[in-house]
């Protein structure tokens, strides 16, 4: 059975604009993609790496699961969505060069 994001009205994150819900084939992220230190992309668990605009598209379109769309300063970004796991929060995944 494919996993449900969280309900919206729950989740103390209010700087999440969109939270997406995840296609039955949606994939998770398993790397970040940084360079220089800041974060510019997504491997993703079928080995696709994307860059920052286009994992944002996918995970709006339903390709990416666990994540919501969040903005900090005008710019959007992806950020993990709380299921009560640290170890799966994008922050605590390992770092690739593109």
């Amino acid at each position: 059975m494919p996993e449900k994001n969280p309900d919206p009205s729950s989740l103390p994150m209010p700087t999440l604009k969109d939270i997406p819900e995840p296609n039955a084939d949606a994939r998770r992220i398993t790397a970040l993609v940084k360079e220089r230190g800041r974060i510019t992309g997504y491997r993703l668990s079928d080995g696709r790496t994307l860059n920052k605009e286009d994992g944002i598209r996918l995970a709006r379109q339903g390709g990416i699961r666990g994540v919501g769309v969040a903005t900090r300063n005008g710019a959007e970004y992806l950020k993990s969505l709380p299921d009560g796991s640290e170890r799966n929060n994008l922050g605590n995944l390992p770092s690739v060069t593109p």
